[in-house]
Protein backbone atom coordinates (compact mmCIF):
# COMPACT_ATOMS: atom_id res chain seq x y z
CA UNK A 1 0.00 0.00 0.00
CA UNK A 2 1.93 2.94 -1.29
CA UNK A 3 2.19 6.03 1.45
CA UNK A 4 -0.17 8.65 0.64
CA UNK A 5 0.86 11.86 -0.66
CA UNK A 6 1.05 13.93 2.81
CA UNK A 7 3.03 11.31 4.44
CA UNK A 8 5.65 11.24 1.47
CA UNK A 9 6.46 14.81 1.61
CA UNK A 10 7.49 13.85 4.87
CA UNK A 11 9.76 11.08 3.94
CA UNK A 12 11.18 13.79 1.22
CA UNK A 13 11.71 16.12 3.81
CA UNK A 14 13.56 14.22 5.56
CA UNK A 15 15.76 12.83 2.98
CA UNK A 16 16.86 16.25 1.64
CA UNK A 17 17.68 17.15 5.13
CA UNK A 18 19.80 13.72 5.46
CA UNK A 19 22.07 15.29 2.84
CA UNK A 20 23.64 17.45 5.86
CA UNK A 21 24.00 16.62 9.33
CA UNK A 22 21.95 17.02 12.20
CA UNK A 23 22.01 15.48 15.74
CA UNK A 24 19.05 16.47 18.95
CA UNK A 25 18.57 16.05 22.39
CA UNK A 26 15.29 15.00 23.47
CA UNK A 27 14.20 14.92 27.28
CA UNK A 28 11.03 14.35 28.48
CA UNK A 29 9.64 16.89 30.65
CA UNK A 30 9.21 15.67 34.16
CA UNK A 31 10.89 17.56 36.04
CA UNK A 32 14.63 19.46 35.92
CA UNK A 33 17.52 17.88 34.39
CA UNK A 34 19.73 15.93 36.63
CA UNK A 35 23.63 15.46 35.72
CA UNK A 36 23.48 12.84 34.14
CA UNK A 37 20.88 14.14 31.51
CA UNK A 38 23.18 17.21 31.53
CA UNK A 39 26.03 15.31 31.03
CA UNK A 40 24.67 13.64 27.77
CA UNK A 41 23.43 16.90 26.52
CA UNK A 42 27.01 18.32 26.63
CA UNK A 43 28.22 14.90 24.69
CA UNK A 44 25.44 15.62 22.47
CA UNK A 45 26.02 19.06 21.82
CA UNK A 46 29.67 18.90 20.89
CA UNK A 47 29.54 15.79 18.67
CA UNK A 48 27.05 18.03 16.69
CA UNK A 49 29.25 20.94 16.44
CA UNK A 50 32.53 19.37 16.03
CA UNK A 51 30.69 17.62 13.13
CA UNK A 52 29.35 20.86 11.89
CA UNK A 53 26.06 19.75 12.46
CA UNK A 54 22.66 20.97 13.75
CA UNK A 55 21.86 20.30 17.23
CA UNK A 56 17.95 20.14 17.70
CA UNK A 57 15.96 20.48 21.20
CA UNK A 58 12.54 18.25 21.14
CA UNK A 59 10.63 17.82 24.03
CA UNK A 60 9.34 14.57 24.41
CA UNK A 61 6.04 15.70 26.35
CA UNK A 62 3.41 12.88 24.83
CA UNK A 63 3.04 11.37 27.98
CA UNK A 64 1.03 14.16 29.70
CA UNK A 65 0.18 12.67 33.45
CA UNK A 66 4.28 12.48 34.15
CA UNK A 67 5.16 16.06 32.82
CA UNK A 68 5.25 18.94 35.35
CA UNK A 69 4.11 22.12 35.17
CA UNK A 70 7.86 24.87 34.31
CA UNK A 71 9.95 21.88 33.52
CA UNK A 72 10.19 22.54 29.66
CA UNK A 73 11.67 26.19 30.63
CA UNK A 74 13.37 24.38 33.56
CA UNK A 75 15.25 22.51 31.21
CA UNK A 76 16.19 25.17 28.17
CA UNK A 77 17.02 27.22 31.13
CA UNK A 78 19.71 25.26 32.25
CA UNK A 79 21.26 23.81 29.01
CA UNK A 80 21.27 27.71 27.99
CA UNK A 81 23.42 28.58 31.48
CA UNK A 82 25.36 26.01 30.52
CA UNK A 83 26.07 27.58 26.91
CA UNK A 84 24.36 24.81 25.19
CA UNK A 85 22.13 26.81 22.54
CA UNK A 86 20.18 24.54 20.01
CA UNK A 87 19.10 25.04 16.49
CA UNK A 88 15.89 26.19 15.42
CA UNK A 89 12.54 26.80 17.62
CA UNK A 90 12.33 24.37 20.66
CA UNK A 91 10.11 20.63 18.59
CA UNK A 92 7.42 19.59 21.27
CA UNK A 93 6.13 16.25 20.45
CA UNK A 94 2.33 17.26 21.97
CA UNK A 95 2.38 19.75 19.05
CA UNK A 96 2.61 16.91 16.56
CA UNK A 97 -0.03 14.21 17.51
CA UNK A 98 -1.63 14.82 14.15
CA UNK A 99 1.44 13.89 12.19
CA UNK A 100 1.50 10.17 14.50
CA UNK A 101 -1.74 9.94 14.07
CA UNK A 102 -1.73 10.15 10.33
CA UNK A 103 1.29 7.40 10.51
CA UNK A 104 -0.92 5.17 12.66
CA UNK A 105 -3.79 5.07 10.59
CA UNK A 106 -2.05 4.36 7.38
CA UNK A 107 -0.02 1.77 9.45
CA UNK A 108 -3.37 0.05 10.50
CA UNK A 109 -5.13 0.41 7.04
CA UNK A 110 -1.94 -1.33 5.41
CA UNK A 111 -2.10 -3.90 7.78
CA UNK A 112 0.78 -3.39 9.36
CA UNK A 113 -0.52 -3.08 12.80
CA UNK A 114 -2.46 -6.04 15.02
CA UNK A 115 -4.79 -5.00 18.03
CA UNK A 116 -3.03 -6.56 21.52
CA UNK A 117 -5.01 -7.16 24.43
CA UNK A 118 -2.14 -8.32 26.40
CA UNK A 119 -1.79 -6.78 29.83
CA UNK A 120 1.59 -6.03 32.07
CA UNK A 121 1.04 -8.94 34.06
CA UNK A 122 0.63 -10.99 31.31
CA UNK A 123 3.76 -10.13 29.34
CA UNK A 124 5.63 -9.80 32.72
CA UNK A 125 9.43 -11.64 32.49
CA UNK A 126 9.06 -11.43 28.66
CA UNK A 127 11.21 -9.69 27.04
CA UNK A 128 10.18 -9.85 23.80
CA UNK A 129 6.69 -9.97 22.93
CA UNK A 130 5.63 -13.95 21.90
CA UNK A 131 2.87 -13.26 19.66
CA UNK A 132 -0.07 -14.06 21.92
CA UNK A 133 -2.60 -11.61 19.79
CA UNK A 134 -0.80 -11.66 16.33
CA UNK A 135 -3.04 -13.67 14.62
CA UNK A 136 -5.99 -13.88 16.45
CA UNK A 137 -9.12 -11.65 15.74
CA UNK A 138 -8.85 -9.28 18.47
CA UNK A 139 -10.81 -6.27 17.74
CA UNK A 140 -10.30 -3.12 17.34
CA UNK A 141 -13.26 -1.50 19.86
CA UNK A 142 -13.74 -1.60 24.00
CA UNK A 143 -14.17 -4.63 25.23
CA UNK A 144 -14.23 -5.37 29.13
CA UNK A 145 -13.70 -1.02 29.28
CA UNK A 146 -10.31 -2.03 27.47
CA UNK A 147 -9.70 -0.75 23.92
CA UNK A 148 -6.24 -2.45 23.04
CA UNK A 149 -2.72 -1.42 22.21
CA UNK A 150 -1.67 -1.25 18.98
CA UNK A 151 1.38 -3.60 17.73
CA UNK A 152 3.76 -3.47 14.60
CA UNK A 153 3.29 -6.38 13.06
CA UNK A 154 7.42 -6.98 12.51
CA UNK A 155 8.69 -10.16 10.64
CA UNK A 156 10.20 -13.07 12.69
CA UNK A 157 13.11 -13.10 10.69
CA UNK A 158 14.18 -9.44 11.49
CA UNK A 159 17.81 -9.09 12.40
CA UNK A 160 16.82 -6.64 15.36
CA UNK A 161 15.09 -9.06 17.33
CA UNK A 162 12.53 -6.61 19.23
CA UNK A 163 9.39 -8.63 18.63
CA UNK A 164 6.23 -6.76 18.12
CA UNK A 165 6.56 -2.82 18.85
CA UNK A 166 3.46 -1.39 20.32
CA UNK A 167 3.06 2.14 18.60
CA UNK A 168 0.03 3.28 20.33
CA UNK A 169 -0.70 2.17 23.90
CA UNK A 170 -3.65 0.59 25.26
CA UNK A 171 -4.17 4.42 26.99
CA UNK A 172 -4.27 5.82 23.92
CA UNK A 173 -1.21 7.71 24.18
CA UNK A 174 1.01 7.23 21.01
CA UNK A 175 4.25 5.24 21.50
CA UNK A 176 7.95 6.75 22.12
CA UNK A 177 8.70 4.17 19.78
CA UNK A 178 6.70 5.69 17.30
CA UNK A 179 6.84 9.50 18.02
CA UNK A 180 10.50 9.65 18.18
CA UNK A 181 11.42 7.33 15.04
CA UNK A 182 8.71 9.72 12.89
CA UNK A 183 10.80 12.53 14.19
CA UNK A 184 13.99 11.25 13.43
CA UNK A 185 12.32 10.91 10.06
CA UNK A 186 10.92 14.25 9.75
CA UNK A 187 13.68 16.25 11.23
CA UNK A 188 16.89 14.34 8.77
CA UNK A 189 18.41 13.30 12.19
CA UNK A 190 21.55 11.12 10.98
CA UNK A 191 23.19 11.41 14.82
CA UNK A 192 21.87 10.01 18.25
CA UNK A 193 23.69 10.80 21.64
CA UNK A 194 21.82 9.24 24.38
CA UNK A 195 22.36 7.82 27.59
CA UNK A 196 22.80 4.26 28.39
CA UNK A 197 19.58 3.12 29.50
CA UNK A 198 17.82 4.19 26.39
CA UNK A 199 20.28 1.23 24.59
CA UNK A 200 17.27 -1.19 25.09
CA UNK A 201 15.27 0.99 23.17
CA UNK A 202 17.58 0.95 20.11
CA UNK A 203 15.97 -2.93 18.52
CA UNK A 204 12.27 -1.60 18.70
CA UNK A 205 13.30 2.00 16.84
CA UNK A 206 14.87 0.27 14.76
CA UNK A 207 12.09 -2.52 13.41
CA UNK A 208 9.87 0.51 12.98
CA UNK A 209 12.60 2.64 10.68
CA UNK A 210 12.28 -0.82 8.71
CA UNK A 211 9.01 -1.02 8.23
CA UNK A 212 8.99 2.52 7.04
CA UNK A 213 11.84 1.74 4.38
CA UNK A 214 14.25 4.08 6.15
CA UNK A 215 18.05 3.66 7.57
CA UNK A 216 18.55 4.85 10.98
CA UNK A 217 20.89 7.42 12.38
CA UNK A 218 23.75 6.58 14.00
CA UNK A 219 23.48 5.24 17.82
CA UNK A 220 25.93 6.37 20.87
CA UNK A 221 25.49 5.84 24.52
CA UNK A 222 26.89 7.96 27.18
CA UNK A 223 27.27 6.09 30.47
CA UNK A 224 25.29 6.63 32.71
CA UNK A 225 25.81 8.82 36.10
CA UNK A 226 24.85 6.69 39.54
CA UNK A 227 24.87 8.15 42.85
CA UNK A 228 26.98 7.28 45.74
CA UNK A 229 24.38 3.78 46.09
CA UNK A 230 25.48 2.49 42.54
CA UNK A 231 21.60 3.49 41.27
CA UNK A 232 21.40 5.51 37.84
CA UNK A 233 20.15 9.03 39.00
CA UNK A 234 16.27 10.16 38.63
CA UNK A 235 14.86 13.33 38.09
CA UNK A 236 13.39 12.97 41.09
CA UNK A 237 16.96 13.53 42.41
CA UNK A 238 16.22 17.49 42.93
CA UNK A 239 19.71 17.51 44.89
CA UNK A 240 21.38 15.68 41.89
CA UNK A 241 20.65 19.04 38.97
CA UNK A 242 22.45 22.23 38.67
CA UNK A 243 20.68 24.28 41.55
CA UNK A 244 22.39 23.16 44.53
CA UNK A 245 25.61 23.56 42.48
CA UNK A 246 24.96 26.84 41.47
CA UNK A 247 23.82 27.39 45.61
CA UNK A 248 27.16 26.46 46.54
CA UNK A 249 29.12 29.14 44.14
CA UNK A 250 29.87 27.68 40.99
CA UNK A 251 29.76 29.28 37.79
CA UNK A 252 28.88 27.43 34.37
CA UNK A 253 32.52 27.24 33.86
CA UNK A 254 32.97 25.00 36.73
CA UNK A 255 30.25 22.86 35.71
CA UNK A 256 31.25 22.18 32.40
CA UNK A 257 34.57 20.80 32.84
CA UNK A 258 33.17 18.73 35.68
CA UNK A 259 30.53 17.17 33.33
CA UNK A 260 33.57 16.98 30.57
CA UNK A 261 35.45 15.39 33.20
CA UNK A 262 32.98 12.86 33.48
CA UNK A 263 33.52 11.90 29.80
CA UNK A 264 36.98 11.38 29.69
CA UNK A 265 37.25 14.66 27.75
CA UNK A 266 39.29 17.44 30.56
CA UNK A 267 41.58 16.42 33.65
CA UNK A 268 39.21 16.51 37.17
CA UNK A 269 39.05 20.53 38.55
CA UNK A 270 39.31 22.26 34.80
CA UNK A 271 37.29 25.51 33.99
CA UNK A 272 36.34 26.04 30.47
CA UNK A 273 33.24 27.35 28.71
CA UNK A 274 31.16 25.15 26.21
CA UNK A 275 32.45 27.06 23.46
CA UNK A 276 36.26 26.93 24.66
CA UNK A 277 35.55 23.27 25.21
CA UNK A 278 34.18 22.90 21.71
CA UNK A 279 37.06 24.60 20.07
CA UNK A 280 39.86 22.69 21.88
CA UNK A 281 37.81 19.38 20.86
CA UNK A 282 37.76 20.59 17.27
CA UNK A 283 41.55 21.14 17.23
CA UNK A 284 42.23 17.60 18.71
CA UNK A 285 39.15 15.50 17.93
CA UNK A 286 35.92 14.26 20.13
CA UNK A 287 36.60 11.44 21.98
CA UNK A 288 34.29 11.36 24.57
CA UNK A 289 33.22 7.97 26.71
CA UNK A 290 30.82 6.87 23.78
CA UNK A 291 29.89 3.64 22.55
Amino acid sequence: MAVPDHLQRHLDQGKRLRQGRHGRFAPSPTGRLHLGNLRTALASWLQARCDGATWLLRIDDLDTPRNRPGAIEAIAADLQWLGLHWDGPVIRQSRRRGQYGSWLSWLRRSGALFPCRCSRRQLEGQPIYPGTCRDGDRGWGWQQQRLPSWRLRVPPQDPCGSGDVVLRRADGFVAYQLATVIDDISFGITDVVRGEDLRVAEAAQRSVFAALGWMPPRFHYVPLLCNERGEKLSKREASAGLAPLQQAGLDSAAVVGQLAAGLGLVPRGSRLSAQDLLSDLTHRGFHASLS
